[in-house]
C-alpha cells in the first residue's frame, strides 16, 4: 500500500525541483587573482585556492544559480563577457548573479601615439579599426563629443579636448603646444561588454560598463527575466543597453549616458521595464524605439524618449 509523503518531504522535493543546486560564490580579483586558482576563496591561500583573475574565467567555472563576486580594485577589467544557456541562468528564487561592487568593465584600449596624423591647426585625427560606431576617452572617461551632420563634408569646429567621428576618422583638438600623445586617450576596441543569449533569471548589479564599440549590455536572443540594478553604462559606441529578440529586461536605478546612438535601444519582440534611474540624453536619445514594448514604472510607453529620470516619489 502506498503512503503519502509527509508535508515536509513534499516541500523538500518541490524545492529541489525548482532550485536543485546550492549556489556557490566565485570570487574575481584582477590584482591578486590567478585564473589557475579555484575561485572559491576571496583571498589567496595555499594550494591554489583564491580568486580568479578574470570574470571570463569565473563564467567558465560557473554553474546554474551561482554568484560571481567581483573585487573593485581600482583597475578596470578589460574583457567582453557572454552569458549563455542554462549554466549562466538562475532559478525563480535563486538568480545567477554578477555582483560588481562598483568595478569597471572596460572595452577600450589606448590610442597609439604614432596613429595620430595632423589635420589642421590644433586638430589631429586617426582611423580606428572599427568605424561605424566609436567613442573616445580621456583619462578613462568619455571625452566631450561634438555632433556631426550627415551631410557635413568636413568635421565641425572643435575646441580643445573635444572630438568627433567623421568619415571613419576620430578627430581630436589639443591644447596649445600639446600633441595627442600628451593625453591619456583611448578608443572603443572590444565589440560588446555583456552579451546575454538564451539565459533566464540573471541579476547584474553595481557595475560600470564602458568603452565598447557597439553596446555596453546586449540582451538580444531569448534572455528572459534579466535584472540590471544600479549599473552605470556609459561611453559605448552604439547603445548603453540593447534589448531585442524575445528578451525581457528590467533596468532598476541604472544611470545610462554618453553613448553614441542611444542610451537604450529596443528591438522587435522584446520587453523592457524602466524603474528609477536615469537615461541621459546628453549625447543621444534616452530611448530609441525600433520595436518591442517598454514600460515606465508599470505603464507602457511608446515611440522613444528624449530623457528618462526617476519619477518623484508620492508623499
Amino acid at each position: 500500500m502506498r503512503t503519502l509523503a509527509p508535508p515536509f518531504v513534499a516541500f523538500a522535493l518541490l524545492f529541489l525541483s525548482v532550485c536543485p543546486t546550492m549556489a556557490r560564490d566565485i570570487f574575481v580579483n584582477n590584482r591578486s587573482g590567478d585564473d589557475r586558482f579555484t575561485g572559491h576563496e576571496q583571498a589567496v591561500q595555499a594550494g591554489g585556492a583564491g580568486p580568479v583573475r578574470t570574470m571570463e574565467k569565473a563564467l567558465r567555472l560557473a554553474q546554474q544559480g551561482d554568484r560571481i563576486r567581483v573585487a573593485n580594485t581600482g583597475q578596470p577589467y578589460r574583457e567582453s563577457l557572454s552569458f549563455m544557456g542554462t549554466r549562466h541562468s538562475g532559478f525563480e528564487i535563486q538568480p545567477f548573479v554578477l555582483a560588481g561592487n562598483g568595478a569597471v568593465l572596460d572595452g577600450s584600449e589606448p590610442v597609439p601615439a604614432k596613429a595620430w596624423e595632423h589635420y589642421r591647426g590644433a586638430v589631429f585625427r586617426f582611423k580606428p579599426p572599427r568605424i561605424e560606431y566609436q567613442q573616445l576617452f580621456l583619462n578613462l572617461r568619455p571625452a566631450t563629443r561634438v555632433a556631426v551632420g550627415g551631410m557635413d563634408v568636413e568635421p565641425p569646429k572643435l575646441n580643445a579636448r573635444e572630438w568627433c567621428l567623421h568619415q571613419g576618422f576620430i578627430y581630436f583638438a589639443v591644447d596649445p603646444q600639446n600633441l595627442p600623445g600628451d593625453y591619456p586617450l583611448s578608443f572603443a576596441s572590444k565589440p560588446a561588454g555583456i552579451t546575454l543569449v538564451s539565459v533566464q533569471n540573471v541579476l547584474i548589479q553595481d557595475l560600470i560598463v564602458q568603452g565598447f564599440q557597439l553596446d555596453g549590455i546586449s540582451a538580444l536572443n531569448s534572455a528572459r527575466k534579466i535584472r540590471l540594478v544600479q549599473l552605470t553604462v556609459r561611453g559605448n559606441g552604439r547603445s548603453g543597453v540593447t534589448v531585442g529578440g524575445a528578451s525581457l529586461a528590467e533596468l532598476d536605478a541604472c544611470r545610462v549616458g554618453d553613448n553614441g546612438f542611444a542610451q537604450l535601444l529596443t528591438l522587435p519582440w522584446s520587453q523592457t521595464h524602466l524603474r528609477q534611474g536615469e537615461l541621459l540624453s546628453n549625447t543621444a536619445p534616452a530611448w530609441v524605439d525600433q520595436g518591442g514594448k517598454v514600460f515606465r514604472d508599470g505603464q507602457e510607453i511608446h515611440g522613444g524618449l528624449d530623457e528618462f529620470r526617476a519619477l518623484p516619489s508620492a508623499k
